[in-house]
């Protein structure tokens, strides 16, 4: 199953709702995704316990949300229009580019001109920020650019969040949001994409190596544990640590997944340092420090950081939770990732005694989770279809459910069935899905 796995979850995704290309009906647009019913509600899942993770269960993170859109200072500030490049080669038959180190998609290249000989220029560096335009009269627009990466809302809100909030050293700013990237060579279905979505947590403590390096460690271990828990298979995660470090870094580690081709970056921590604080405020004439209400000392705090791709996690989800048995497809996705944590059947949809019942159980199960309704075709076709979806758990309505008031309950990965009381069925569900 490995040699394939990527192209089978593709298959999948498509199938079943979970990802499309973009605007595929006019022929697509390299790196970008559309994200369909099932998608969505994996996606928001995914988002909505990162978040009660990081911000409603602690006490020391708070969380904002900063414009796409942002005054083109910041990114003098923050490095990336003189430090966010990448070396490209180009095609000189089609002129297509491709970064020097992807290696593999230049072979691939080369191998689609079929009977020349392909030759490349030398490497020139590009930088991946993308361009925009502001102002309603052409010709006098003002050049910005779409955000490369969410993180630099936070630094330039740090003084905003101090002064309009409670928090004190240490303490962490959370965020969720869409960055972009110029890439020439996206690849590997939603893994490298120029729109992609982050979860961040920027993570400001004392200023000195023992302080940021407790907590480097802390956070490491941290995210590592929570794609555990919602259960990556932990021999398929490692830790590696940065051999050449980013500009604004001091540390740097990613916790990669092995996947079909090899292992890659799910997230990353780095000590960032006061790189982006003092930058920031040296490009500004603004004030970045923080006063210390212990001993009045004022500095710019250190950040650690640690950055989550929503999109590579999915796919690394979806690539983890794909299983083939000897007679059914599935996804053993956790149930708090599962787009429908459950799904009511009528075993016939020609009944309407059946149908009754099974709606007022659908109806009380929609209210505290997202539940999937189907009476289509048998019974057989439709546990097949919520196993492809990742549903945890399929209600069946029968004609003993006339007799007693009992159903039967599912299990996804194990296929084995109980009977229970209608009226305990989302007790019984709410149990598995805490």
């Amino acid at each position: 199953m490995d040699d394939n796995l990527l192209e089978k979850v593709v298959a999948l995704c498509k199938r079943r709702g979970f990802v499309y290309p973009g605007s595929e009906i006019y022929g697509g647009l390299a790196g970008t995704w559309d994200y369909g019913p099932m998608g969505s509600l994996l996606k928001k899942n995914l988002k909505d316990i990162w978040w009660k993770d990081m911000v409603q269960m602690r006490d020391d993170v708070v969380g904002v949300d900063t414009a796409i859109m942002m005054n083109r200072r910041v990114w003098e500030g923050s490095g990336h229009t003189q430090f966010f490049t990448d070396p490209l080669i180009e095609c000189k038959i089609c002129h297509q580019r491709f970064r020097e180190d992807k290696q593999e998609l230049v072979a691939e290249h080369e191998k689609s001109h079929v009977g020349q000989k392909v030759e490349w220029t030398e490497p020139r560096t590009f930088n991946l920020l993308v361009k925009a335009y502001l102002g309603v009269i052409e010709g006098s627009q003002n050049e910005i650019y779409l955000r490369g990466e969410i993180t630099a809302g936070v630094h330039v809100n740090f003084k905003n969040i101090i002064d309009s909030t409670r928090v004190k050293i240490p303490f962490g700013v959370a965020q969720i949001g869409k960055a972009f990237r110029n890439e020439i060579t996206p690849g590997n279905f939603t893994f490298r994409s120029v729109e992609f979505e982050q979860m961040e947590v920027q993570y400001y403590v004392r200023p000195n190596d023992e302080e940021a390096d407790k907590w480097f460690e802390y956070w490491k271990q941290n995210r590592m544990d929570w794609y555990v828990y919602l259960g990556i298979n932990k021999d398929k995660l490692r830790f590696k640590d940065h051999e050449k470090l980013a500009h604004y870094a001091k540390r740097a580690t990613d916790i990669e997944y092995e996947a079909p081709w090899g292992w890659d970056e799910v997230m990353g921590i780095h000590k960032r340092t006061d790189w982006d604080l003092s930058r920031h405020e040296e490009f500004s004439g603004q004030s970045m420090k923080y006063r210390d209400q212990e001993n009045s000392d004022e500095y710019w705090p250190w950040d650690i950081e640690t950055s989550a791709g929503v999109d590579r996690s999915i796919l690394f989800f979806l690539l983890d939770a794909y299983t083939e048995e000897e007679n059914r497809v599935l996804l053993k996705l956790h149930p708090k990732l599962a787009p429908y944590k459950a799904a009511v059947f009528p075993l016939l949809a020609n009944k309407p005694e059946l149908i009754e019942k099974a709606r007022g159980i659908f109806e009380v199960l929609r209210s505290e989770f997202m539940t999937a309704w189907d009476d289509r075709g048998n019974i057989g076709k439709r546990y097949a279809a919520q196993d492809e979806i990742g549903t945890p758990y399929c209600i069946t309505v029968d004609f003993q459910s006339l007799e007693d008031d009992t159903v039967t309950v599912r299990d996804r990965d194990t296929a084995q069935q109980v009977r229970i009381k209608t009226d305990q069925v989302a007790a019984h569900l709410a149990g598995f899905l805490q």
